[in-house]
């Protein structure tokens, strides 16, 4: 072993010629990662990270353009913390943020205008760095971006989970000609067997940063921007995140880390923000809507969304969301009253979500949301969004901010994926950004998802259950997983503005007694356990509501037999599992079979899976 390190040692040496003058190393509050800066003889920052003493990232490259070397260390500073904070709603009632921290000063050349400063946080989940310009007493400096220099050099023989859009189709993919740039958080497998994690944290105001392969350097991943950005001193760039996992499913359970690289929440009463679960309302008639409403009371759903259509077409400059004005494409008779339903969806205790393009939000954003919260609106789903510049970017963010003024919530949907904000700005509860059932993608996309997309946060995957082949054989789309399947990714896939049926109407439903899991399913958290799962293969994650826990099992195109062990359950306690699972001998159109076994925590369940298919299970204590 001591020759493999020599070896590795002397290989990037001469590789990179670093003769460092300057290093400063930094551990994980459990000691097990560490994080090391070096400053080279010509002035290059750069940096590697280690879990128990083993490379993750090999000797790599920071900084950004203009700023690549000519650096002096000028001064070092450390910091550490360890507090426990209780978000608004979350996989997790409360997030600890604990991690040591580091700032290192550069001067560049001898201007003493040019300092950067190099933030680092060591948590046991993962090492999070940035650049932090300051401003000086004389006054701030523009700068202006267009690359960032920082990249990733990994172990031969690494692959990773690969997708060049948000809502793209994953592969596992060797680090070589990869097709495209890579979508973040990008998910790595390394070849002794551990998982690492590359994402991006607190990006409000800059540029959407993926990844490509470096053409000039084997087995490094580099940073990709969007576009230029501009700036005026002080400012930070986004995080930069490395995590480390044993297993695949560390890396969900410790998301957090994502939450606590962003400030505080901004807003001070956070009474109004509900999460919940909502339907698609795409009758756009006073007829539709109010039995939507009350389907959506039978089923426990507390919020109903208006689609597109409501306010004329939106790709239409000329359409305006102040005014009801039903597009005749999606219903050439609607007599839509959207303050009646309103008011009788109020009535009856459930909300109501409004459908913007971004055309008119980018239009009327100050004028609509007003209105809205005057005609009683709970929120607004942003449609068809532009992401990736400076400009969309800090222009998203601040609509999300305006809308907090008016207590609405928010759900950003195609493109954006999240960094983080909803710690600081809670309104916005979801956004989609994900290869949704919109997609109709197979099953093997239900079990990349939660360990890769889902690191970031949040996604809106569109929920159906009904729209399948077997239940309506004249469709030509359907979803292809099981009714099973579809019960279980409520549990899996977190989002605090769930939907559910979403292409269902509620004629569609026969009130099948399964549904009573859709019922009873929360979709906020107070523990959240990845029990199992291999990436691409399979996935069991349970989830604890007061002392319920809810637990959602799904196979990828293949059967599986999976033994459940229930030992996150209270010791010493006795509890009643409802399980829902496929069999195609129960002679209802969705052939789920329930049953009612008493459980407890030295319990191992023993789940059948059939192809595409899940288990879904609800456990309450026993009275």
């Amino acid at each position: 072993m001591a020759k493999i390190i020599v070896s590795l040692l002397c290989f990037f040496v001469s590789v990179y010629a670093v003769s460092a003058q300057e290093s400063k190393t930094l551990t994980s509050p459990d000691g097990k990662l560490s994080f090391s800066f070096t400053l080279s003889s010509k002035g290059i920052p750069g940096y590697s990270v280690a879990f128990l003493g083993k490379p993750v990232i090999f000797q790599s490259t920071m900084g950004v353009e203009g700023w690549e070397k000519g650096f002096a260390l000028i001064g070092m500073t450390k910091s550490k913390q360890d507090t426990v904070w209780k978000p608004v709603y979350g996989e997790r009632s409360q997030i600890r943020d604990h991690y040591q921290g580091m700032s290192i000063n550069l001067l560049k050349g001898n201007n003493p205008r040019l300092k950067m400063q190099v933030q680092v946080r060591a948590y046991n989940e993962g090492i999070a760095f940035r650049y932090f310009f300051p401003e000086f007493p004389e006054g701030g400096m523009d700068l202006s971006i267009g690359k960032e220099l920082t990249d990733f050099t990994v172990p031969e023989g690494t692959m990773a989970w690969f997708t060049n859009r948000a809502q793209g189709k994953y592969s596992l993919l060797p680090l070589n000609n990869w097709p495209d740039e890579c979508e973040r958080p990008l998910v790595l497998k390394l070849p002794d067997g551990r998982f690492a994690c590359l994402a991006e944290a607190e990006m409000v105001n800059y540029a959407r940063t993926k990844f490509i392969l470096d053409p000039q350097k084997p087995n490094t991943i580099a940073c990709s921007m969007y576009d230029r950005v501009d700036l005026t001193t002080p400012f930070a760039t986004p995080w930069r995140v490395v995590m480390v996992a044993e297993k695949p499913g560390q890396l969900l359970e410790n998301n957090d880390i994502i939450l606590n690289l962003n400030p505080p929440c901004e807003i001070a009463n956070t009474g109004w923000i509900k999460p919940g679960k909502v339907i698609r309302e795409i009758s756009l008639s006073v007829k539709g809507a109010k039995e939507l409403v009350d389907f959506a009371v039978k089923r426990h759903l507390q919020y109903i969304h208006f689609d597109a259509g409501w306010y004329g077409f939106e790709y239409v400059v000329g359409s305006d969301a102040t005014k009801v004005n039903v597009d005749p494409r999606r219903n050439p008779k609607s007599d839509l009253d959207l303050k009646e339903v309103i008011r009788y969806a109020d009535e009856k205790g459930v909300g109501v979500f409004l459908y913007v393009n971004q055309r008119a939000l980018y239009k009327q954003l100050d004028e609509i949301l007003p209105l809205f919260k005057e005609w009683g609106v709970k929120g607004i789903k942003f449609g068809f969004v532009h992401v990736g510049s400076q400009h969309w970017t800090t222009w998203m963010h601040e609509a999300v901010k305006k809308c907090a003024k008016y207590n609405l919530m928010v759900d950003i949907h195609d493109e954006y994926r999240p960094t983080g904000f909803s710690r600081t700005y809670p309104n916005l509860l979801t956004q989609e950004g994900v290869r949704g059932n919109e997609e109709m993608p197979e099953a093997t996309n239900s079990t990349i998802l939660p360990l890769t997309r889902y690191v970031a946060g949040a996604a809106d995957h569109t929920i159906c259950y009904y729209y399948q082949q077997g239940i309506n054989p004249k469709l030509t789309r359907y979803i292809k997983t099981t009714s099973g399947h579809q019960l279980a990714l409520s549990v899996i896939f977190y989002s605090p503005l769930q939907f559910l049926y979403w292409y269902d109407r509620p004629s569609d439903s026969q009130d099948e007694p399964e549904l009573a899991f859709f019922d009873h399913v929360p979709v906020v958290w107070d523990d959240t356990k990845v029990v199992q799962g291999e990436i691409g293969e399979y996935i069991t994650t349970a989830r604890r509501s007061g002392n319920e826990w809810f637990v959602g099992s799904v196979t990828n195109t293949e059967a599986r037999k999976l033994k459940l062990p229930l030992d996150f359950l209270d010791k010493g306690k006795d509890y009643e599992a409802t399980v829902y699972s496929d069999d195609p001998d129960i002679q209802t159109r969705t052939h789920v079979r329930i049953r009612k076994i008493m459980v407890n925590s030295r319990t191992v369940l023993d789940l059948n899976l059939n192809p595409s298919g899940g288990v879904a299970v609800h456990i309450v204590p026993k009275l």
